[in-house]
């Protein structure tokens, strides 16, 4: 996400670091090629002026033309700007009354549905009892969208085909949670290809019978500029507490996350970052700001890690290697612990200095990652338990059972051999170690 952005803004930061001195010359230099960076990234115009504006007056100060270090504190600067410009902290959901209702709008095929599912997920982690309301009257495929999301999450939809009244939806989904304990309604609301006041006046109508804690924008993060126009035009019909930015993975630019706050004076919330339930995530501007400048978000990565790995499962797993036991079946179940974490590319992302690694050797190493976890599938159990047994005539048979070249089977088998001895030479360091108190002898280096 935000590739291009961050590319050019690296490069600024590579000539700031190199900077012995700073003056108002190189300065306005540095902060001329940042706002041909966000402008090119369609940030709103009057966003980036006053952006750079800002970032000018702090970066000429007294103690930062003294510093030891001014290129590394102009960076910094830049990097509070933007926090400040993302909105700070992130901003949570109010979620009183019982039950707290949560209105989803927006333009047709911005994501609201599949927004609606994947908060709900997030909610149910929350300790929350969400039910999922299809209140799109006009769009029958968005009420069976919206019933299979609720199967795939095991939650409750509340459907009522052929009802063309979203009032008395919106009622007798609200007597339903009641009976059924459910103190979380979600409205996924009807889209249009355009703002129309027939929709606009019937959102606002339904507003004001279920009088909802939250009314969440969503919008498609590609859309740049557009998208924060429509959220101009939303908050002056509906009044809306935040938005969630959708296909944020897809954006390359940026421009709608960097300049959405700025416009509307309301947070973004959430933002989806892949085509996953899983792949939905608070929007924290500290780390999204980090990302940006190619600082990494070491904080979001651990935090998916804890929620898709299971903890006993790689407990056991570290036992196995440190034994030297480590098998083909062993590897597949990593190959797809990781791919729970999501692309391989979204992961890169989150660590400092990604920006250095190129796009195309993120794919290559994600393609080689899926043929290999199709030529282990293509072994047998006993042949992944001990790859011993592999002998020309099962090599060939795996190599066309997953698609790809003998000699590509030899090349997976001889690195997976050359990790399981590096394992094995690790698990006996660690006994010695353990032999030893831990550490070095005692009484080693006393005088």
């Amino acid at each position: 996400m935000f590739d291009s952005l961050s590319d050019k803004l690296q490069k600024v930061f590579r000539d700031l670091r190199g900077l012995g001195k700073i003056s108002e010359s190189n300065v306005a230099d540095s902060l001329r090629e940042v706002r041909m960076a966000l402008l090119d990234a369609d940030v709103n115009f009057k966003v980036a002026r006053d952006f750079i504006d800002s970032v000018r007056t702090k970066a000429l100060g007294q103690e930062v033309v003294a510093s030891v270090q001014p290129g590394q504190q102009v960076i910094k600067i830049i990097h509070d700007e933007l926090v400040a410009l993302l909105g700070s902290e992130n901003a949570g959901l109010q979620m009183s009354g019982n039950p707290a209702c949560l209105m989803l709008v927006g333009l047709h095929g911005s994501g609201k549905t599949t927004s609606c599912g994947k908060l709900a997920r997030l909610l149910v982690r929350q300790a929350r009892l969400p039910l999922l309301v299809a209140a799109d009257v006009y769009r029958p495929a968005a009420m069976d969208q919206l019933a299979t999301l609720g199967r795939q999450l095991d939650l409750p939809v509340f459907v009522k085909h052929g009802e063309k009244d979203v009032l008395r939806i919106a009622r007798e989904a609200l007597d339903h949670a009641a009976q059924t304990g459910r103190n979380t309604l979600l409205f996924d609301t009807a889209g249009r290809l355009q703002i129309d006041e027939p929709l606009v006046q019937e959102l606002v109508r339904l507003r004001d019978c279920i009088k909802p804690q939250e009314i969440l924008l969503v919008l498609d993060a590609a859309t740049g500029q557009e998208a924060v126009n429509v959220a101009t035009h939303f908050d002056q019909a509906l009044t809306i507490s935040g938005s969630i930015l959708t296909k944020l993975d897809g954006d390359a630019r940026g421009g709608a996350a960097l300049s959405l706050r700025a416009v509307t004076g309301k947070p973004i919330k959430y933002v989806g970052v892949g085509e996953k339930l899983e792949e939905f995530e608070p929007f924290h501007p500290e780390r999204m700001a980090s990302r940006i400048l190619g600082m990494g978000d070491v904080v979001s990565l651990v935090e998916r890690a804890t929620e898709a790995v299971n903890l006993e499962d790689a407990m056991k797993l570290e036992e196995k290697m440190r034994r030297g036991s480590f098998t083909l079946e062993d590897f597949l179940e990593q190959l797809r612990q990781m791919k729970k974490l999501g692309s391989l590319e979204s992961l890169v992302g989150m660590l400092p200095g990604a920006g250095q690694i190129q796009p195309q050797e993120i794919a290559k190493q994600e393609k080689e990652m899926r043929r290999m976890e199709g030529m282990i599938c293509a072994m047998t159990p006993q042949e992944r338990r001990n790859p011993a047994i592999l002998n020309a005539r099962r090599r060939l048979r795996i190599a066309g059972g997953s698609g790809v070249k003998v000699t590509e089977v030899n090349t997976m088998l001889n690195k997976f051999a050359q990790m399981q001895q590096a394992m094995k030479k690790m698990g006996k360091l660690q006994k010695m170690m353990a032999r030893m108190g831990g550490g070095l002898p005692r009484g080693f280096g006393r005088r």
